[in-house]
């Protein structure tokens, strides 16, 4: 990516979304790469949901009640309440508890199971540009989250209001 960068060695293309750029040396620090990529696909997914949460928030159809109608969504945190918040900790935990022993063994990094048998009917190209794709999205939804924290947090303005 950078002529003067020299790509290291464990960025050898084998994994999906390896663009051999690692400009501050990660993966040198870093002895399984695995739990790296574990990581980034499990916090770009929780940042995909929670992009399409916040525009939902803000700008779609709400429950009924006084404790669902605030349009902000950090604002929508406290104003739920705490059982409703318990509810989505403990289902984060049902899951992460369920993929436990797939994070630190020899599981293919971000299969959980959940795929519908779509991939074994896949051939491994398209296998692995499946895979590849989802790791620039979810990169992409990282970024997103925190254009859309910045906006909606420090500037108290919309998602989608572009007045400035």
């Amino acid at each position: 990516s950078i002529p003067f960068l020299t790509v290291p060695e464990k960025l050898d293309g084998s994994m999906p979304g390896d663009m051999g750029f690692d400009p501050m040396g990660l993966s040198d620090i870093q002895t399984d790469l695995n739990y790296a990529r574990w990581s980034e696909l499990k916090h770009g997914r929780i940042c995909m949901l929670a992009v399409v949460g916040m525009v939902w928030q803000e700008y779609g159809p709400h429950l009924p009640g006084d404790a669902y109608a605030t349009r902000d969504p950090w604002e929508a945190i406290s104003s739920v309440g705490f059982a409703s918040n318990i509810q989505t900790l403990l289902a984060i935990g049902v899951v992460e508890l369920a993929n436990w022993n797939k994070y630190y063994g020899d599981g293919t990094p971000g299969d959980i199971g959940w795929d519908g048998g779509q991939l074994k009917n896949m051939d491994s190209a398209a296998v692995k540009k499946r895979m590849e794709s989802e790791v620039v999205h979810c990169r992409l939804a990282m970024i997103a989250f925190i254009g859309a924290t910045h906006q909606t947090f420090l500037l108290h303005k919309g998602l989608l209001d572009f007045s400035y």
